[in-house]
């Protein structure tokens, strides 16, 4: 437990897992806050999920789907015939909104391979695509040796479509907080400014200095090396700034256009994320704006306008 004591606060952080739904946890009153992506998120209002976005941290998605260079798969339409791991789990709909834009159908142009979250698959040749997030995936396969020629991979070895320039991209990790408690619990109202005040603040003080929080990470117990956290800190902060608006500020362009995706894109099932538009309060600002007048008023940079990414060399399996 970390006391924050800037704003009042004792957090617990709870373990995560690919078998936990963290906006099930929250639903279930075992969480205050959870992080989650907003489509997942909204497929579980649609069940019946009493929760509300209350802080938008990403601004951009972080997902690409990634092969090698003399593949020649370079858009969409490349992948007809080939063999495109997926996650599945709500992770593949930008994807299939991608492949349906190019005019291909997802359930038989190309073959579909359920992918480890990991990118050995794609490495050993069992696909031809493979999803990767950018902060984490991708460094993974920059960590690997290419046994052509005994050194590690580089960008140039490798081909990458990203769902932002493609279109299909949608809003991805946020802060979802309890419908009911927003509507009737004062203090957990006040709370929920306080916690995103907070979490704003880490996330402008690790965009000024991210290898202090490489470190913090590091020291923590990461399984992960010190060369990739740096990386997933410094892709991670290309996701969240510039954040014109300020930071946790939902995009309302943005929102829309991940609920037309989610409404819109069949997977090779037929089945959609959505069946219709959210209903009830399934975002408000009213949170994040009160924590950003906060963080105005102490002189956080909240829109990070002048941030810009470093190099970062990556060692041998992330060390």
């Amino acid at each position: 437990m970390k006391r924050l004591t800037d704003v009042g606060l004792a957090v617990e952080i709870l373990q995560g897992g690919t078998e936990i739904v963290p906006q099930t946890v929250l639903a279930e009153g075992r969480a205050d806050f959870a992080v989650a992506w907003v489509p997942k998120a909204l497929a579980s209002r649609e069940q019946g999920a009493r929760i509300t976005e209350v802080g938008q941290i990403f601004q951009r998605s972080g997902s690409w789907q990634v092969s090698f260079a003399d593949t020649g798969i370079e858009k969409p339409a490349d992948l007809r015939g080939r063999r495109v791991g997926t996650w599945g789990f709500g992770n593949e709909y930008e994807l299939f909104a991608g492949i349906t834009g190019a005019g291909l159908d997802p359930g038989a142009d190309v073959t579909l391979v359920q992918q480890d979250f990991d990118v050995k698959a794609l490495l050993s040749g069992a696909i031809d695509a493979g999803a990767a997030m950018s902060y984490n995936e991708y460094a993974q396969i920059l960590e690997a040796v290419n046994p052509k020629t005994g050194r590690l991979y580089t960008s140039r070895d490798l081909s990458v479509i990203d769902w932002n320039e493609v279109g299909t991209a949608m809003l991805q990790d946020a802060v979802w907080a309890s419908t009911s408690r927003l509507e009737s619990d004062a203090a957990y109202r006040l709370t929920t400014t306080r916690f995103l005040e907070a979490s704003m603040r880490g996330w402008a003080y690790c965009r000024d200095n991210a290898e202090e929080c490489r470190d913090l990470v590091v020291a923590a117990g990461s399984q992960l090396g010190a060369s990739h956290q740096l990386w997933q800190m410094n892709e991670v902060n290309k996701l969240i700034w510039p954040s014109p608006e300020g930071i946790g500020v939902v995009d309302e362009a943005a929102w829309a256009r991940t609920v037309e995706i989610a409404r819109g894109t069949r997977n090779a099932h037929g089945q959609t994320v959505l069946r219709g538009d959210p209903v009830g309060l399934a975002y408000t600002n009213e949170f994040t704006q009160a924590a950003l007048a906060n963080l105005r008023a102490a002189d956080v940079d909240v829109t990070g306008e002048s941030f810009e990414p470093v190099e970062v060399p990556l060692n041998p399996g992330g060390a």
